[in-house]
């Protein structure tokens, strides 16, 4: 039985061939920037607010193209859990001025990085299936299930 559902959303901020990822300093995985859905909160106003808070930038969703679901299991109280991610891409990528190494506006110790999208199985980023997505054409909505 499914005890704990999550909904999360996340963009693909593309540029010059690159994706924009954050990375803990305490954490070996690089991520897409996003976080969670807050109640009576749509996924694209929940991206829209995580990408203000983060980057302190006003950016436009352009459409929503992945939908993940992540089934997993803790492995010290075998608790199943249930993630349901909204992967959107951003309009006007072009005039987004992040700089790699700069910090997330959040006061943590997170780091953004543009990250080679052809080089991204070189990289321990999550999720997985990001190393060999092909970002050319997201026509159409794709929804991916993981079970781990």
């Amino acid at each position: 039985m499914i005890r704990n559902i999550s909904c999360r959303a996340a963009a693909f901020i593309i540029k010059d061939g690159k994706l924009l990822f954050a990375k803990n300093v305490n954490h070996p995985s690089y991520y897409i920037v996003g976080g969670c859905i807050e109640e009576s909160e749509t996924s694209e106003e929940a991206i829209c607010r995580e990408l203000f808070e983060e980057t302190g930038l006003k950016l436009e969703v352009d459409k929503l193209v992945i939908v993940q679901e992540r089934f997993t299991t803790n492995e010290v109280n075998k608790q199943r859990h249930h993630e349901i991610v909204f992967f959107y891409t951003i309009k006007n990528c072009d005039n987004i001025h992040i700089l790699d190494g700069s910090f997330s506006d959040q006061g943590t110790k997170e780091i953004f990085h543009w990250l080679p999208i052809k080089d991204l199985a070189q990289f321990n980023i999550v999720p997985e299936f990001l190393k060999t997505k092909s970002f050319e054409n997201m026509a159409k909505i794709e929804h991916i299930i993981i079970r781990e």
